[in-house]
Parts: C-alpha cells; structure tokens; sequence
C-alpha cells in the first residue's frame, strides 16, 4: 500500500462507515491521544516501567496505525498530499543535514 492509497482508503472508509470526519482540531486531539498509547507502550517496552495488566494485547505496530490512520484523516481534510509532502522533507533533511550526523560525536 502506498501512502496515496491509504489516505484514498481512509477516505473511503470514512465515507461508507464513519459519517463525517471529526473536525480538524478533534482529529489533532485524538492524535496525540493515540502518541500518548504508543509512547506508554514503548516505555513499558523498552523503558524501565512495568506493564499493567490493562497494557495487554497492545501491540506497537496496532498503535503505529491508529497515529497513520488520524494522520490520514488530517491530510485529507487539509488538502496535504502526504507522498509529496514527505518527499519535500526527505530533499529538506538531505540538503540540510547531508554531513551533520556523520560529523556528530556522539554518534561515532
């Protein structure tokens, strides 16, 4: 699936299964609800927190897609092209740090 075809289909679903979107500044407060989920888990993951048995069966990857999937929905209701505009940061990171993590310390 390519980028343009997921924020089609979630277009799509929004359409036959979800009514409306939610507003702009709905969708923006569930998506840092749902960073809020991935970054629990990744702290019980890989952090030194302990999961609670209300953290079971969350899985990173399900956690990733609710954050794509409110991404989508934002995208599409601002007219953002996600392939294009992450090509343009992908030329804006390599034009801006082409030598600056190379030439980092700390990551020698």
């Amino acid at each position: 699936m390519t980028i343009a075809n997921a924020q089609q289909q979630v277009h799509e679903w929004i359409e036959t299964h979800g009514v409306k979107y939610f507003s702009e500044l709905t969708n923006l407060g569930i998506l840092m609800e749902e960073v809020g989920e991935l970054s629990r888990l990744m702290v019980r993951q890989y952090g030194e927190q302990s999961f609670k048995a209300s953290d079971q069966g969350k899985e990173l990857g399900d956690e990733m897609a609710d954050i794509l999937w409110v991404l989508c929905c934002l995208a599409n209701q601002t007219g953002v092209d996600l392939t294009a505009a992450l090509q343009k940061n992908f030329e804006k990171k390599t034009s801006r740090d082409a030598d600056r993590h190379r030439n980092n310390e700390k990551l020698q």
